[in-house]
């Protein structure tokens, strides 16, 4: 059951919304059917989600050959130029006329 109290943060605390934080520092946490306590092997399958993006964010490292004139333009798109080429290729790559244009 969620409990939501509001307080206007433009008033100062009243005694009984001050009594009222103060008394949740000492309460238990109280598991109920709405979040109910989990397991060892749940708590053991949990994955922070910042880690998976990560992981399907992590760039790979590879060799590509360019044309100077297409180095000379990636490059005058200033610092970070890498990322924009890599944007570039994954959309490309997700058209499949354009790669057979150039098959």
């Amino acid at each position: 059951m969620i409990i939501r109290k509001e307080i206007d943060l433009d008033q100062p605390l009243t005694d009984a919304q001050k009594k009222m934080l103060e008394d949740l520092k000492t309460r238990h946490v109280q598991p109920d059917e709405d979040c109910p306590e989990l397991t060892a092997e749940q708590l053991s399958q949990m994955v922070r989600v910042s880690e998976m993006r990560r992981e399907e964010r992590k760039k790979q490292l590879v060799t590509l050959r360019l044309s100077p004139q297409a180095l000379k333009t990636a490059r005058s798109l200033g610092k970070g130029y890498t990322s924009v080429l890599s944007r570039i290729l994954e959309s490309a790559l997700t058209d499949t006329e354009l790669i057979k244009h150039y098959l």
